[in-house]
């Protein structure tokens, strides 16, 4: 199973040491601004799933940033959002992305991260602020830090993971009556000739 994940934030945040951390185990302090796509493949489930992760920095200040931001908003099938919970503008743009997102695509699954939980000495977004904001979008949450755990970025991928499945069998409607005698029908080999 293919899956396009985007990995959104503000340049402060940690995101693409979140990413690193996640494809290589390793945790590198140092990143610009730079744009990338990764892929890789993972097994949850016993299922093998190749990730298709676009991890790019997110900024309200250009025209060119919004139609980036509109492009990775109709490419991906899934968002983790981070924010560093040393920073209350991250927190703040993240709060605007969930909706920018639920405007566009429903309930398209969504993890929110705080970042940086191990500097809880510089914490500017307490942890409820986190989970209030994902609870009133539908969305997981999960705090980590990319610099300190590797099993705390892999939970958020996870979760992510989970949050598809449940958008799929969600999105699935029930047949119906003509809907099922159809099925039946394609069972059993016969045509249908009595109409509703």
């Amino acid at each position: 199973m293919d899956v396009n994940i985007a990995v959104m934030g503000t340049e402060s945040v940690g995101k693409s040491a979140l990413t690193v951390r996640l494809l290589t185990r390793r945790f590198i302090g140092e990143y610009g601004d730079i744009e990338s796509i990764y892929s890789h493949s993972f097994a949850v489930d016993g299922r093998e799933i190749s990730l298709n992760i676009w991890d790019s920095p997110y900024s309200e200040r250009s025209t060119a940033g919004a139609s980036l931001l509109e492009r990775k908003v109709q490419w991906a099938d899934g968002y983790v959002l981070v924010y560093s919970i040393c920073d209350r503008a991250s927190f703040t743009a993240v709060g605007r992305l969930v909706q920018t997102i639920r405007s566009t695509r429903g309930g398209a699954p969504i993890v929110v991260v705080g970042n940086k939980r191990d500097l809880q000495h510089r914490r500017a977004v307490p942890s409820d602020e986190g989970r209030r904001l994902a609870l009133s979008a539908g969305c997981r949450f999960y705090e980590v830090s990319a610099a300190e755990n590797y099993h705390g970025v892999l939970a958020v991928l996870h979760g992510l993971v989970d949050g598809m499945k449940d958008a799929n069998k969600s999105s699935r409607r029930p047949l119906g009556l003509r809907g099922i005698v159809k099925s039946m029908s394609a069972v059993f080999g016969r045509r249908r000739t009595d109409s509703f």
